[in-house]
Parts: structure tokens; C-alpha cells; sequence
């Protein structure tokens, strides 16, 4: 999967390929594609491991982060 920004082009919207995926693929201009959208949300999302030494970090550090963070 590819993630590509929509943009206007005139009175249209356009989305680009990577040049490399078409190439990858063999495609050539004006070859018929079959394209299927949906809207994508970006959120960077921890790795388990990391998420629970933070948990544990916070356990254990609570009130001096929280004493920090007022500062």
C-alpha cells in the first residue's frame, strides 16, 4: 500500500504514483488501472515494548513527572 496526498489540479483532484511502483510494475502511461481508495489516518502508535517501559517508568515516577510538568 501507498500513501499519497489528494490535490487539486485545476477543476480536478489528482493523486501520483511513485515513479518506482510503476516501474516495479511494469506500467506504462496510459495503461488502465484499477485504483481503490479509502481515507487513511496517520497516528504513530508505539511498539508494545516500548509502551510498557513507559508504563513502568510511570508507576514508578508519577508525582516527581507530575511535579515536573507544573513547572
Amino acid at each position: 500500500m501507498i500513501q499519497q496526498r489528494l490535490r487539486r489540479s485545476g477543476n480536478s483532484y489528482v493523486v501520483t504514483v511513485p515513479k518506482e511502483l510503476v516501474e516495479r510494475n511494469g506500467w506504462q502511461e496510459g495503461q488502465l488501472l484499477a485504483v481503490e481508495f479509502t481515507a487513511l489516518e496517520v497516528r504513530p502508535v508505539l511498539r508494545p515494548e516500548l509502551r510498557e517501559a513507559i508504563d513502568k517508568r510511570w508507576e514508578r515516577n508519577e508525582q516527581a513527572l507530575r511535579s515536573l510538568a507544573d513547572r
